[in-house]
């Protein structure tokens, strides 16, 4: 009996990793131009120079393809190397939070973002799955490290310390609209160190 090798079958489509990240592009740039309101598949499209069937052979709805663009974005850049210690690996985790938050399309976008968020209970919910759960998750993992290397104690409350880590450079950043000197993040992680009982 003779082996067949199989094939993709006629007329299936085979998403382009190029043509993917060309449409991711031109979502954020789309986001940060106008707004999550205004902004309309036909744009997104155009700018990507493709046709409007190739956004939704890849996502089902203007929310979802935002959400897989913000997500596509946003989780790498929580990823933190090892720096070998607790008080390095926060100041590692303040800086990629800080790089996130004043990249300057996403310094745009973020202010909109969160307004519609808040008068959609989906698109919060789709945020937090694809986004907000994913950057703790990673930064879940920084804290850990310090758990195995015994800089933090076993029963450690990681989900408090998430929200101790993040959100002093959210609130100058975004809240106050401060600026963050060259010393702050030092000075924050000094403090943070002391509020995990380092």
């Amino acid at each position: 009996m003779s082996t067949m090798t199989k094939r993709t079958p006629t007329g299936a489509a085979v998403l382009q990793p190029q043509v993917t990240s060309a449409i991711t592009e031109a979502v954020l740039d789309e986001l940060a131009l106008h707004g999550y309101g205004r902004l309309s598949m036909e744009a997104v499209a155009k700018r990507a120079e493709v046709g409007k069937s190739a956004l939704y052979r890849r996502w089902p709805s203007k929310q979802d393809m935002v959400v897989a663009a913000l997500s596509e974005f946003s989780v790498p850049l929580a990823e933190v190397p090892d720096t070998g210690s607790l008080r390095g690996d926060l100041l590692a985790t303040v800086q990629a939070v800080h790089d996130w938050l004043t990249h300057p399309r996403f310094a745009t976008i973020l202010p909109d973002l969160t307004a519609e968020a808040a008068r959609s209970p989906a698109l919060a919910e789709a945020i937090a799955a694809t986004i907000g759960e994913p950057r703790r998750a990673l930064g879940a993992v920084t804290l850990r490290r310090a758990v195995e290397r015994g800089e933090l104690p076993a029963g450690f409350d990681v989900e408090i310390a998430l929200d101790l880590v993040a959100a002093p450079v959210y609130w100058r950043l975004s809240v106050r609209r401060a600026e963050v000197g060259p010393d702050y993040l030092e000075r924050l992680v000094d403090h943070l160190m002391r509020a995990l009982q380092c």
